[in-house]
């Protein structure tokens, strides 16, 4: 009997410690979202106060969401799509989660443009998305080599031939329609017309191949094309035109007649999310005024965060105002929620482009 009761004992000490090993073991933060957008010093300090590790995988929306299709929504506590990315991905794929926003410091946020994203992320009466960073795509210009170049179809001009470079994704089919006097955005509600307008875009890029250098996938590579002077025009982020500015005076960032892209970067929970509070902790953290103003310097890019502009450094100020006037601004197309169907339009469209001999 004795030796029965010491098993027991031991058995039950072994099985305590087990409990309280796992309600010790600190939890994980699996975080998918855009290079720039976790500096190591925020990262760390996140850490220190939560006891919360953050394993980062970097990705882009394509990437994003497809990773989030092949698990169903598993994998990732937290990911940042644009915001356009969400409603009609959701209503196809069902990959996210709604935000329980007593959870989210709301305060924190820029009122209006909170309220524009929870607008533009909302289904069934849920709200899927909140915003973080937000920029542009416009045009990187070398003022040496393409001091004329002012809109998206100079990326066609034959004087730039082999000098050229842009991404073959969905911005460049947006730009260059608004540049060819189109309104992409106000076809969305009509399928047949949006694909006779892709298909048009898609013979002008076509017809435009044999002035491309490089169709860029990774910023970075961009960024040393421009340096090098491989590449004198190309459409890019306005956060990579800034960082060259600093480098090189002569390489800037133009807001193009026809308007600059304008993107959100959000918060959005995946389906099948498991650490849930670690989430919110971060969205919580990250959105603080001090702590926002070093991830804009870090992205290069403004946040969501009300009075983080009060922490940005004033060099990426004066950077945003040399590419933009008022009337620059005013003129920003933000992009809307694409319904569900249309980024399948693109991506043939796409394809075809990628496919196609040079003319």
């Amino acid at each position: 009997m004795r030796a029965r009761s010491l098993t027991g004992i031991a058995i039950g000490a072994v099985a305590a410690l087990v409990v309280v090993a796992a309600s010790t073991q600190a939890a994980e933060l699996r975080l998918l979202t855009w290079k720039g957008y976790t500096p190591n010093e925020v990262v760390e300090q996140f850490e220190k106060e939560t006891g919360i590790k953050v394993n980062i995988t970097y990705s882009s929306n394509e990437e994003m969401i497809s990773k989030l299709r092949a698990t169903g929504g598993a994998g990732f506590d937290l990911a940042q799509p644009s915001q356009d990315r969400i409603t009609g991905v959701q209503q196809e794929y069902k990959i996210y989660r709604s935000f329980d926003l007593s959870k989210v410091n709301t305060k924190q946020f820029i009122p209006s443009m909170l309220e524009a994203t929870k607008k533009n992320t909302t289904l069934g009466g849920q709200v899927y998305g909140l915003p973080h960073i937000w920029g542009t795509d416009g045009l990187i210009v070398n003022k040496k080599a393409a001091a004329a170049a002012s809109d998206y179809l100079d990326l066609c001009d034959p004087k730039y031939t082999g000098r050229v470079s842009y991404r073959a994704k969905r911005p460049v089919l947006i730009a260059f329609a608004f540049a060819m006097g189109k309104d992409p955005f106000a076809l969305y509600g009509d399928k047949g017309k949006y694909q006779t307008l892709m298909e048009q875009i898609g013979d002008k890029l076509i017809a435009c191949k044999k002035h491309v250098k490089d169709y860029w996938t990774n910023g970075d590579a961009l960024l040393s094309l421009m340096r090098a002077g491989e590449v004198t025009l190309a459409m890019g982020w306005d956060s990579g035109g800034w960082k060259l500015t600093q480098e090189n005076a002569d390489l800037v960032f133009v807001a193009p007649k026809s308007g600059a892209l304008g993107w959100i970067d959000t918060f959005a929970l995946p389906a099948k999310a498991r650490e849930l509070d670690a989430a919110y902790k971060w969205i919580n953290f990250v959105m603080r005024p001090e702590i926002a103003g070093k991830v804009a310097a870090s992205a290069g890019n403004f946040t969501a965060s009300k009075g983080s502009e009060k922490h940005v450094d004033p060099t990426l100020q004066k950077l945003y105002q040399a590419s933009f006037s008022p009337k620059d601004v005013d003129n920003i197309k933000w992009y809307p929620a694409v319904p569900a169907g249309l980024e399948d339009i693109e991506g043939n469209i796409l394809e075809k482009v990628r496919a196609a001999a040079s003319r």
